[in-house]
C-alpha cells in the first residue's frame, strides 16, 4: 500500500539522510518540510567532512556483513539515484587499491587473509586481486616502483559529498520541498496526524538526536584536503600501517581527501598537529607528488554511533521515525536505509531489513499503521 499522495512530512536534518528522504518524498508528491540547526552548507552535518567511498570489501575488515551487504546495494543505487538529479556529481567505481611498505608486510598478510574470508562469507563481493610490482604498475602508473605488492578490490567506488549535498538541495528547492535553516526541532515539537501538523516526522539528526536517542555517541574522524596537481592517482588507495592506515580519496581537478583518524570522542575542535602530521606524512609516503601539495583545509567532523556501532531505525511513538547511527559508513549505506525507510513508510514493514541485519526497533502495534 503506497502512501496517500496528500501526505506531509517534517524532515529533522539536512544532512545526507535528511535530504535524500525529503526528495524521494517530494518526488512521489507529498508535502515536505526539512528543519537544520545549520545552514543550507550543511556545515554541521558529519557529511561534509567525509571521503564518500563506497567500498563494502574494504570495510567488511571493521565492519558487519550486514553493513557489507547494504554497500553493495549502495553500489546499484546510486548511480540510479545521482541519475535523477539536475546536477552532475562526481561517480566513480574504478576499484580500491590497498598497498603497504615492507616493514608492514605482515599487517598486510593479515588483512589479506581476512578479506579473503569475508568474501567467502559473502561471495557476492567481487574478489580481491593480488598484484606484484608491475601489476601494481599497470593498475596504478602513479604508484609504479613506489611498492612491490597490493591489492585490488574491483568493482568499489567513491562519489563527491559536497557535490551530492549542492546537488539534493537544488533538487530540494526544484521539487517544492520547504526548507527551514537555523531551526532546530525535537520531534516533540510536532503532534503528527494531528489537524494543522504534518502527517508524518522523520528524524535524521544524527547527534542532534542525543535526546531522545542518549546511547548516541560521536565518533571525531579528521580529514585533509589537498589539491595536488602532480598526483594523478586513478582510485582511492589505503596504506596499510598498524597504527595509522590511511586512505586517499581523488576527486575531480586533482583534488585528493586525506583521512584516517577515528577517536572515540564528540570533540569538535580543530585536527591535533600529530593527527595532521601522520596524515600528511603518510600521504608523502605513497607518493612523494603530495610534498607539493597545497593544504586546502583541515577539517573536524563527529559521526553519530550506536553501542554496536550499527545503524538502526526505531519508533517510539505513531508517526514518529528516528534513522541514526551510520557512523563511518554514512554513503556507504544511506541508499539502502533511504529504501527500507520508504518500504516501511509504504507498507508498515520491510523486505530488505533482514538482508541487511538492520535493526528496526518498531512499536509492534503501530508497524502496520505505518501505511494507514
Amino acid at each position: 500500500m503506497k502512501l496517500p499522495s496528500s501526505s506531509s512530512f517534517a524532515i529533522l536534518g539536512a544532512g545526507l539522510m535528511g535530504r535524500l528522504l525529503a526528495v524521494e518524498l517530494a518526488r512521489q508528491g507529498h508535502a515536505v518540510d526539512i528543519y537544520d540547526a545549520a545552514g543550507p552548507a550543511a556545515e554541521q552535518s558529519a557529511a561534509t567532512v567525509a571521503a564518500a567511498m563506497l567500498a563494502p570489501l574494504a570495510e567488511s575488515a571493521v565492519t558487519e556483513p550486514g553493513v557489507v551487504r547494504m554497500g553493495q546495494h549502495a553500489l546499484v543505487r546510486w548511480p540510479q539515484l545521482l541519475a535523477g538529479l539536475e546536477k552532475p556529481v562526481f561517480f566513480q567505481q574504478q576499484g580500491t587499491l590497498i598497498v603497504w611498505h615492507r616493514q608492514d608486510a605482515a599487517e598486510a598478510q593479515r588483512l589479506t587473509r581476512q578479506l579473503q574470508a569475508n568474501h567467502r562469507a559473502i561471495p557476492e563481493l567481487p574478489g580481491l586481486q593480488e598484484l606484484d610490482g608491475p601489476g601494481l604498475a599497470s593498475a596504478e602508473p602513479a604508484l609504479a616502483g613506489r611498492f612491490a605488492k597490493g591489492l585490488y578490490l574491483p568493482g568499489e567506488g567513491q562519489l563527491d559529498n559536497r557535490q551530492l549535498l549542492a546537488a539534493l538541495l537544488h533538487e530540494m528547492q526544484r521539487l517544492g520541498v520547504h526548507t527551514h535553516w537555523h531551526a532546530p526541532r525535537h520531534p516533540d515539537a510536532f503532534a503528527p496526524g494531528e489537524p494543522g501538523q504534518p502527517d508524518w516526522v522523520l528524524d535524521c539528526r544524527g547527534l542532534g538526536a542525543r535526546d531522545p536517542w542518549r546511547a548516541l555517541r560521536g565518533v571525531r574522524g579528521e580529514v585533509v584536503r589537498v589539491h595536488a596537481p602532480e598526483v594523478t592517482l586513478q582510485r582511492p588507495t589505503r596504506l596499510v600501517h598498524p597504527r595509522y592506515p590511511i586512505y586517499i580519496a581523488p576527486k575531480e581537478d586533482h583534488l585528493f581527501v586525506i583521512g584516517a583518524t577515528e577517536i572515540e570522542s564528540d570533540d569538535l575542535s580543530p585536527a591535533s598537529v600529530r593527527s595532521t602530521l601522520e596524515l600528511l606524512s603518510a600521504a608523502y609516503a605513497v607518493h612523494s607528488g603530495f610534498a607539493e601539495a597545497r593544504i586546502v583545509e583541515v577539517a573536524t567532523q563527529c559521526r553519530p554511533t550506536l553501542p554496536d556501532n550499527l545503524p538502526a531505525i526505531r519508533q517510539q511513538r505513531p508517526r514518529v521515525l528516528e534513522i541514526n547511527g551510520l557512523y563511518r559508513h554514512g554513503f556507504m549505506i544511506a541508499p539502502a536505509m533511504l529504501d527500507v525507510v520508504m518500504e516501511l513508510l509504504g507498507t508498515g514493514q520491510s523486505t530488505l531489513a533482514p538482508r541487511f541485519d538492520l535493526n528496526l526497533q518498531l512499536q509492534q502495534p503501530e508497524a502496520a499503521a505505518l501505511s494507514s
